[in-house]
Order: C-alpha cells, then structure tokens, then sequence
C-alpha cells in the first residue's frame, strides 16, 4: 500500500464529523433523557464521591465523577461534556491542524463519560462502535509535535499499521453482521424473504423505504444474497494483496451503506462504516494526491516484468471475483427464468454452514496475524530505505516498534469478542486474550457486532399508541393521542428524513413495542413524566394534546402497521402511508394515584416529595452552562445537527479561502 497521509487525514476528517454528529444529536435530548425531571435522570445512577484516582476508574470510568469539584451537577456536567465533544469534532472539521492526538482522546474520554450514564438509550450498537473506533482514531491521529521548530512530516511509517487497525475492526463488523444473519436461524434470512418486511419494520423508515417495500419479491430476494455476499465473502479482500481487489471491497461495501442510508434513518451509524471504509484505500486513489515517497530506483523496469505484472494485476482480480460469483450461483441456486426474473433459494443447510464457520474462523485470524505482520514488516523497511537522515530513521524505526507492538496487544484482545460467533473458536483463543479483554471492558476498547440478527414485524410492525384522559373518569371515549416526532403514529403523515440525528426516545419506542412494558421499566418512566405534564420530556414529543394541565390517566395500545400499497391508493388523490390494526391493550389505564405505580416509582427513586429543584449555578462555568442550555433550550433535532454541519462546512471553505 502507498502513501497514508492524505487517506489518514481524511478519515480523520469524516470520525470528526460522526463526533460532531453524535455529540450535536445528544446534546438537546439530555435534559429530557438524563435531566433531574428527565426519563431517566443520570444522577439516579452515578456516584459522584470520588476521593481517589481507584474511585474515578471503578465501576463507571467517566468524567462525570469529578463535576461536583467544579461546582456542577449531573445534569449541567453533561451539557459540559456534550457542549465540549460539539466544540472539539467542530474545530476538527474545520482545521487539519485540530485533528490530533490530543483532539481526538478529549473527544473519546467526552463520548465514553457519557455512554456510562446513558443507560438504555445509549446502549445501541452504534455507540459502542463509535467508541471502538474512536479509541483507534486516537492512534491514527499525529501528535502534531514540531522538533527544534521544523516543520512535521506529512506521514510516518507506521500509518498503515494503524490504519490497518480500523480495517480490522471494518472486518469484524461487516463479517460478523453477515454471519449472524444465518446463525440466528431466523426464517426470514434463510428463506430470503428478510427484505420482504425489513423496509417497513425497521425503527423509523424513510419516504423511499415505502417504494422499495414495493418491489417484486424475487428482486428482494436477490438484494438478500447481494447482502449475504458483500458481508460474509468480500470483507476477506479487505486484507488483499492486490490493490484492485481492496478498491472493489470499499466501493461494494460503501454501496451497501448508501442503500442502507437512502432506506433507513439510522443516525451515524452509516457514516462510520464509510469511514472505516477509508481504510482501505491510499493515497493514489485521489487524483489530487501527493505521495511522501519518491522511487528510490532510476533503473527501468523490464519489459517481462512490466508485462507478467499487467497480467496478474487484472488476471488474479478476475478470477477472485468470478470464483466468488460461481460459488454465489451455487450456493443461492441462482438461476434466470423464462419471464427474465430470477429465482434464488439457500442451497445449503444449517449444519453446513456452521461446519463451514467452525473451519474459517481460524483462518480469519491467522489472516488477520498474517496481515497485520506484513504490515509491521513493510513499515519497518520504510523506515530504514526510505527515510533520509539518522535522526528520523531511529525515530521512525522506534515509532513503528512502538506502534506494532500495540497493535497487536488491540488485535488480540479484539480476538475474544471477533470469536463469538463461534464456540469453537471462542473456547480455542488463550486465557491471557480473555483475561485482559475482561480487564479492559469497562472502557469499551472492543465490542461484539452483528447487525439486524433477526427480522422483526413479520406479522406487521408492531408500534406503540399512547393516550392520555384528562377526566378523572377514564371512560372509553376522549382518549387523546400524543404524536411522537418522527416514529409512526399517524397513518397519513410521511415518514421522515432524520439521519445524521437520531431521536433515542423514539428509537427505545420501537423497542418497547416488541416486547410488554414488564420489560422495558423506563416506558413507565416515560409515562410519570407525561402525567406531569414535564416540559423538558415533553420536548421530546411533537404533540402533547394537554397544555393546559397533566392528563389523569395514560395509557398504551398496540397496533401492527403495514404500508399501503399502491392498489390501497389506486384513485385516491391523498392515499394514506400507513394502515394499521388493533392488536391488543399494552398498557392498561394509568393513574398517578395507582398504589402499584407508586411503589414502582419509589423503587426506582422517581418520585419525589419535594418539588423539582432547579439547579443554582454558583460559578462562572456552571452560569455559562446554564446560559448556553437556556439559549440553545432543546430544538426539532435534525434542524438543528444540520444546522451545526453547515455552520462547519462553511468555517472550512472560508478558512482556505482567506489561508
């Protein structure tokens, strides 16, 4: 592989911006979410009596423990962190000097403070990998030092072991995601049909899921095997030798996330990926490109040579990718109707695939040993040959020692959650990966991935319908519906663009839909807050039918939605997005009063005999909070992440504009 500066500094540019995303998107949900009147207030969970550096690392390592040092609460500690992560990824969008080693650990230690406190709405599988990666991008990014005052080299020669660290991480989770799908045994993966309802069960589709929910079945059951492929077979050409191959892998698997995108909100998640994807390529693949290294060799390359390396360059990718595409036709039973659709069916059973994933699993570990020492090796030369001068020679073989080791201690400890997916291989890996993966877990370095396990709503996507009654009677008629800001609710409303920004209550509504509420306690939470009528919750819903005081009762119904479809619309010149069905009682009429609620509400420490308290702010830092929280309050979340984007975008072309 060639040069990495510019390919590392670009996929530092895209992690600043998921930070800048992340932190923007978060921070006007925290005081409905984690506030003292919030959903689930972050002090509920948090011991802030630190005396020691032992204190501030057990349990919950977040910077959180120490904001009573500064005159804040939780709360107000939070918006800190936030409002800081917002201010750091924004400077790193705008400036490459910004994006540094010193940048991007702030950035992770901010990100990591608050997913200790975040409970059930930070739980997703997104935040877990932001932290992974971010953790990474710590070792990618330069320290940005300047010796005796001369200038920084533009690349080191350890950059492709570092990068080669978020390409194994990129590995991981698109393999896993793909393996999961079989080994979950679920129907729908297996019978091809998961694109049949994935389009409109998933959490909140976009206007477009609508129309690919259309689609004849045998084109979705094709879009399933493409899936199967570019998750499972491709990622091995991550580790290619051949730059061809690795190009098709970035292009097939940024392919699958723009579908993915244009389909689904799902917030960041997607822009990760991509920028792992980044990953893959080097500097050659720009046009505008400036490659570090000079050939070191004048002397022409023979003509035999130049013309068997021509050949293997496109020889060798032909036959990887018409080998995939053979076994793809025969393990799909792939074949061309008369009526030019075309038919796929698994032609394998469930034990042939677990054998066949008990067998590789090694291998993507000796592939991924071999990999990373090529790398090692490959820097270490670079080091020597290429660079000039004794001084930068012996600093760039000690960087690259350095960095290598650390390598593959992360590879290691990343074998344990990488091996989940098959006991064999888990029970196979030494105690010592296990021993120090256990250590290290509570900071969230390696995580275990697998995307869209099982297909939900296959009988109708289950959504949640809550009411509220403002007599103290709650007879069956004047019931009020409250409408969430963007999951489903009304059948006439179109659903909405969201993404970068993800709306976690709404998301956790999903959830609970696919369950009772026994098994998702903070849906009672939820439910307290709307009978107080609680202003920083109620931030969060789009329309609270009582404003002028609390209802006396709430409660929940549920309902299976299905699309229309376009013979439900046929002559209508309004033809509704959604039909729905009654399906049964979730949660029965709820009163403040009720003894049980009461209990609950003292079990979790909810309630309160006194009155809510507002925060005194003290300090000039704890005044500044509270000012920014007051001017910036809790705005429509998407406006406001894209609002935030522009802001940079525009900061950064004017910046090399004027220097």
């Amino acid at each position: 592989m060639g040069s990495l500066y510019r390919t590392r500094d670009c996929f530092l540019w895209f992690m600043s911006l998921v930070y800048l995303f992340a932190f923007t998107s978060l921070y006007i949900q925290i005081p409905g979410l984690y506030g003292d009147n919030g959903i689930l207030p972050a002090k509920l969970v948090l011991k802030t009596d630190v005396d020691s550096w032992q204190d501030l690392m057990e349990g919950q390592p977040t910077l959180l423990k120490l904001m009573p040092r500064f005159g804040l609460d939780v709360q107000t500690g939070m918006d800190l962190l936030c409002f800081a992560g917002m201010v750091v990824s924004f400077f790193c969008v705008v400036s490459r000097t910004a994006r540094d080693f010193v940048s991007f650990t702030l950035l992770w230690m901010f990100y990591l403070s608050l997913y200790q406190v975040g409970q059930t709405f930070m739980w997703f599988q997104w935040d877990i990998l932001l932290l992974e990666a971010g953790f990474l991008t710590i070792i990618i990014a330069p320290f940005n030092l300047q010796l005796l005052g001369r200038k920084r080299p533009v690349g080191n020669p350890h950059d492709s072991i570092t990068m080669w660290l978020a390409r194994w991480l990129l590995f991981r989770l698109m393999f896993a995601s793909g393996v999961v799908k079989l080994t979950s045994q679920c129907p729908t993966w297996w019978g091809l049909t998961a694109l049949n309802v994935h389009f409109e069960s998933q959490c909140i589709p976009t206007p477009a899921a609508w129309y690919w929910h259309q689609f004849p079945e045998w084109l979705l059951k094709l879009s399933v095997v493409a899936t199967y492929v570019i998750e499972i077979p491709v990622p091995f050409l991550f580790f290619s030798p051949v730059r061809s191959l690795r190009i098709f892998a970035f292009w097939s698997q940024v392919l699958l996330q723009m579908m993915i995108i244009v389909t689904g909100n799902y917030n960041f998640f997607n822009l990760l990926t991509i920028t792992l994807c980044i990953s893959l390529l080097d500097d050659s693949f720009c046009m505008f490109s400036q490659p570090k290294y000079k050939k070191v060799s004048s002397k022409k390359k023979s003509v035999a040579w130049s013309g068997l390396s021509g050949v293997a360059n496109y020889l060798f990718p032909l036959v990887v990718l018409g080998y995939i595409g053979y076994q793809t036709v025969l393990l799909f039973n792939i074949k061309l109707n008369p009526d030019f659709t075309v038919h796929s069916k698994i032609a394998f059973s469930e034990q042939q695939f677990t054998r066949w994933l008990e067998t590789v699993m090694p291998y993507t570990i000796y592939l991924g040993a071999a990999s990373l020492g090529f790398e090692v090796v490959v820097s270490l030369v670079r080091s020597v040959v290429m660079e000039r001068g004794a001084v930068r020679k012996l600093m760039c073989l000690a960087g690259t020692v350095v960095f290598s080791l650390f390598a593959v201690f992360i590879f290691t400890v990343t074998l344990v959650p990488h091996s989940y997916v098959s006991d064999k291989a888990h029970q196979a890996l030494p105690k010592y990966a296990k021993t120090w993966h256990d250590k290290l877990e509570p900071f969230q370095l390696t995580s275990s991935y697998g995307l869209f396990r099982t297909m939900t709503g296959v009988g109708g996507r289950p959504e949640l319908i809550v009411e509220g009654h403002a007599s103290e009677r709650a007879a069956t008629k004047d019931w009020k519906a409250y409408e969430f800001l963007y999951k489903p609710g009304n059948v006439s409303a179109a659903p909405p663009v969201v993404a970068p920004h993800q709306p976690r209550l709404d998301w956790q509504m999903w959830f609970a839909a696919l369950g009772n509420y026994q098994g998702n306690s903070w849906f009672l939470n939820v439910v307290y807050r709307l009978l107080q009528n609680e202003p920083d919750v109620l931030e969060l819903i789009a329309h609270n039918p009582f404003p002028e005081e609390p209802p006396k009762y709430i409660r929940a119904t549920l309902y299976h939605y299905h699309y229309t479809s376009p013979k439900d619309c046929a002559g209508k010149a309004n033809c509704a997005w959604w039909k729905r069905e009654k399906k049964a009682e979730y949660l029965p009429a709820l009163a403040m009063s009720d003894k049980s609620f009461q209990d609950y509400l003292k079990h979790v420490k909810l309630a309160d005999d006194d009155a809510p308290r507002k925060f005194r702010a003290d300090n000039w830092l704890a005044k500044a909070i509270v000012w920014l929280r007051e001017l910036i309050g809790q705005p429509e979340g998407l406006g406001f992440t894209v609002s935030v984007f522009g802001s940079a975008i525009l900061v950064m072309f004017l910046n090399r504009a004027l220097f």
